[in-house]
């Protein structure tokens, strides 16, 4: 037999240290554990039904004179180390039950009086072998009588069976835990055998008075047990014995079962009659309740048709109230009259007429109230009263709007006059209208569509106002400004005109456009926003500030006032958003209201550029400056118009830069030019006035036209250059470097001016070099030529000492060479500076041009000399320094 896990020394040390000493282990043994109701004979999940290794440790706590017993569960960890899993108080143990569907019996549930709650099952613990069993839990019951003083309840064993397995072990365990255990024996184990093993059946189940009293009893039968047949035999007699004096019983107690069925049955038929007289009761009360349901029905109807006609009464005289017309709105409304003077008196019947048209709808009339006949009629005469009142008070404002705008146009004092500029002024106009803002509000409530044919009759008569004050004013402004008669041509006049031209001073036509935008941009944002509070459009409405109106003296208000100050409606409130339809509404209107406003100002702008067309450069930014201005912001369609004068004067500007290009390209097609050509110069002083006319934003539009222009002056160099390729390189490094030397002031100062610069100091460092070399090779063309053999047999990898024997490369070729080119070598370089004086016409670029050409020579000639002492180093030449003192000396 094996050796069983409770004797397992080792075990027990584990279970303490895994409780760390807190508590004494009595005994520990192993066992597999499974989640309760799973393991025998039913389907669960795999995870359930697998056993798991557990380690039971049955320890006790000495607390003062009390004792406190614990059943222990440990588990292993991944290292294989016991650590504590759960722990039970033995005083909780209820029952102990044994697995019925397990066949071995080893498979036992403890129960906890304190877990009845949880809705799991308790775990099942199976055991090795019933021995394993039994002596746990022989154990546990002793514990749980010897500490807690009871026993708990037993299922599933025979307690008998237990005690004899325990009075037949004990010898044999007592035996062997000696035998283990040598030396001496602690506390701790000797309490464990004593209590584990010295099981004494009669203490634990039966007290010695009650087996003295059995063994008495049992000694007076002689049961003769050891033989089974006749012991059967005689169990059986005793059993027919006693089934036969049951049957005797019965059959005496037949009089009195008789008895008590009689009074039974007269029971059940009193039963039958109360029965008979309920259902009489309940029907009868079931009518009653049903003529009790029906009397509070029509109680409850009576008092709601009570209530309804009330209801009905206060409704109907409420609508009396509102389909009645009072006598004095009823005189206004049918009435053609709408002076000033009446407009205060017509707001009561406004009110009314809209109070009453929203109170008689049919979305806010009951439906029942709106089939009325009285109500039909009365809908029908309130809008045959609000369709005639909205046709007159449209006829009237047309009429009112378009004679008092041709009052103003027929009266000349308005507009600007010869020798008298003057600012438009229509505070009266505005006055008069705010006159009928009310009553423009009202009529939108009544008629959103009557206002659209009388927003565009106003439209149409400020059109013809704003426009006469703008065609007087540019006529006028143009009139008044002294210009000079003469137009510049930059690019094309000769010298003496064009500093003519450019002395005289042309910045009083800017000023005149200036004038104009400063007088009529803060009037036609005003006018714009004036005209959508004023014609009742749903838009947020801007208040601009004070913009950019320098020159404005005027304290008037040009701006927009509330047209209903009490009612806090404007349209200024930025946290509502527009609508769409309203927005674009608005857009088109004032499209009309501005309509051909920019013909006067595009006057104003040709003006202008016929008499200096680089005053677009100035009006241009003027313009920019305005166009982002907080007053362009207020209204888009003024935005729009300046966009368009931009746009005008960009392509003014750009049609004069197209000119001018044109005059530059005049000079390709002459048959030979010399020198520096005209527009060099001229463009240096054009550039110089453009600077000087830049305002604002206007950088950009300048450094397209500088782009342009050097553009087509450097492709008109070279082409005019490739006319005669004899002087092409003269001809380019002298102009190149008139365009340096005339820009070279506004390069420091404009980037897009000193992009060019840079390209024309490198095409004239290529000229020059081009130039320099023809003239050095021109004298001494035998000499370099030479040293370019050298440098070919070099790059054909010819060794150096092999050089000085290919044909050609003597030495006395050599000489040959040094003597025609280097006999006469002063007077060579004399010819080579007049041949570089010879053709060029700016004489001041000469000792810079000689000093280039001495310095490339003596490059060349250094080169020269370094592969000539190479090759041939015993030939003697001139040497460097020779040379370089010759050239400093000429």
């Amino acid at each position: 037999m094996a050796k069983s896990s409770a004797d397992d020394a080792e075990l027990r040390r584990a279970c303490e240290a895994a409780i760390e000493g807190k508590q004494k282990v009595v005994l520990s043994i192993r066992v597999a554990k499974t989640s309760g109701g799973s393991a025998w004979g039913k389907s669960s999940k795999l995870g359930r039904q697998m056993a798991k290794p557990r380690v039971l440790a049955l320890s006790t706590k000495q607390k003062g004179h009390r004792t406190k017993a614990f059943l222990r569960v440990l588990k292993y960890s991944n290292g294989g180390v016991l650590e504590p899993a759960k722990i039970y108080k033995l005083k909780h143990l209820s029952k102990v039950e044994v697995v019925r569907e397990d066949p071995s019996g080893c498979t036992f549930i403890l129960g906890f009086d304190n877990l009845r709650t949880k809705r799991t099952a308790p775990p099942e613990w199976t055991m090795r072998n019933i021995d394993d069993r039994n002596r746990l839990l022989l154990l546990i019951l002793n514990i749980c009588k010897d500490i807690g003083g009871r026993i708990p309840k037993v299922v599933g064993i025979d307690v008998v069976e237990m005690a004899l397995w325990a009075k037949e072990n004990t010898s044999t365990v007592s035996t062997q835990t000696h035998t283990e255990v040598d030396g001496p024996v602690e506390s701790a184990a000797i309490f464990t055998t004593e209590t584990e093993l010295n099981v004494n059946v009669e203490k634990e189940l039966v007290s010695q008075a009650e087996e003295e009293d059995m063994e008495a009893l049992l000694g007076t039968y002689v049961m003769g047990i050891g033989e089974a047949e006749v012991l059967t035999e005689r169990l059986k007699r005793e059993l027919q014995a006693l089934e036969a004096a049951n049957v005797h019983a019965i059959l005496e107690t037949e009089p009195l079962i008789d008895e008590v069925l009689k009074g039974i049955e007269a029971a059940t038929n009193c039963v039958e009659d109360m029965d008979e007289w309920l259902g009489m009761f309940n029907v009868k009360l079931r009518h009653m309740r049903e003529d009790i349901e029906s009397i509070e029905t029509r109680n409850n109807k009576l008092e709601l048709q009570s209530v309804n006609n009330r209801r009905l009464m206060e409704e109907l005289d409420g609508l009396l109230q509102i389909l009645k017309i009072p006598p004095e709105h009823e005189a206004f409304l049918t009435g053609d009259k709408f002076e000033e003077q009446q407009m205060l008196q017509s707001t009561g019947a406004l009110e009314w007429l809209s109070d009453a048209m929203r109170g008689i709808v049919a979305t806010k009339v009951d439906p029942v109230y709106g089939n009325m006949t009285a109500v039909h009629e009365k809908r029908g005469e309130l809008q045959l009263l609000k369709s005639t009142f909205v046709f007159k008070v449209t006829t009237f404002l047309r009429n009112y709007f378009a004679n008092f705008v041709e009052y103003l146009l027929k009266d000349k004092n308005n507009f600007s006059q010869r020798g008298q500029l003057k600012r438009p002024d229509h505070s009266e106009l505005r006055y008069k209208c705010r006159t009928y803002a009310r009553l423009l509000q009202h009529l939108k409530m009544l008629d959103k569509n009557s206002l659209l044919q009388l927003r565009k009759n106003y439209c149409s008569s400020m059109n013809l106002l704003l426009r006469r004050e703008a065609c007087e004013f540019a006529n006028e402004i143009r009139a008044n400004t002294k210009a000079p008669r003469n137009v510049a041509v930059w690019l094309d006049s000769p010298a003496g005109a064009g500093q003519n031209v450019n002395s005289a001073d042309t910045s009083v036509v800017s000023d005149a456009y200036t004038r104009m935008l400063t007088v009529f941009v803060p009037l036609l944002v005003d006018e714009c926003s004036f005209f959508a509070q004023f014609m009742c459009f749903e838009v947020p409405i801007h208040a601009p500030p004070g913009g950019v109106d320098e020159d404005d003296d005027n304290d008037d208000d040009l701006g927009i006032m509330d047209i209903d100050e009490k009612d806090g409606k404007s349209g200024k409130n930025p946290a509502n958003p527009p609508n769409p339809d309203e927005l674009a509404a608005l857009n088109n209107s004032l499209q009309d209201l501005l309509d051909g406003m920019q013909e006067d100002f595009y006057n104003v702008i040709d003006w202008a550029f016929k008499i200096d067309p680089l005053r677009c450069i100035s009006m241009h930014g003027i313009t920019e400056r305005y166009l982002f201005s907080p007053k362009a912001d207020a209204a888009g369609v003024v935005r729009i118009l300046l966009g368009d004068l931009e746009s005008r004067i960009s392509m003014q500007f750009s049609r004069y830069v197209d000119e001018a290009c044109h005059h530059i390209e005049k000079f390709e097609r002459n048959t030979r030019q010399t020198g520096v050509l005209p527009y060099i110069p001229r463009f240096a002083t054009l550039a110089t006035r453009m600077e000087q006319y830049i305002t604002g934003q206007s950088r950009d539009l300048v450094d397209q036209a500088y782009m342009k222009f050097v553009t087509i002056m450097f492709v008109t160099l070279e082409k005019v250059a490739q006319a005669e390729p004899k002087y092409a390189d003269i001809f380019l490094f002298e102009n190149y470097a008139a365009f340096q030397n005339s820009l070279y002031d506004l390069a420091n100062v404009v980037p897009t001016l000193a992009k060019f610069y840079h390209q024309a100091s490198e095409a004239y460092e290529q000229a020059c070099s081009r130039h320099i070399s023809m003239i050095i090779y021109y004298q001494f063309e035998r000499l370099f030529q030479f040293a370019r053999k050298i440098e070919d047999h070099i790059s054909n990898n010819v060794q150096l000492e092999e050089i000085a024997f290919q044909v050609g490369m003597s030495k006395s070729d050599l000489r040959k060479t040094l003597k025609a080119s280097l006999s006469g070598v002063d007077k060579s370089v004399a010819a080579m500076y007049k041949k570089l004086q010879k053709n060029l016409t700016s004489e001041e670029l000469l000792p810079s041009l000689w000093e280039k050409c001495k310095k490339d020579f003596l490059a060349k000639y250094e080169s020269f000399a370094f592969l000539v002492g190479k090759i041939y180093p015993t030939e003697s030449i001139p040497s460097i320094t020779e040379m370089r003192d010759l050239l400093a000396n000429m």
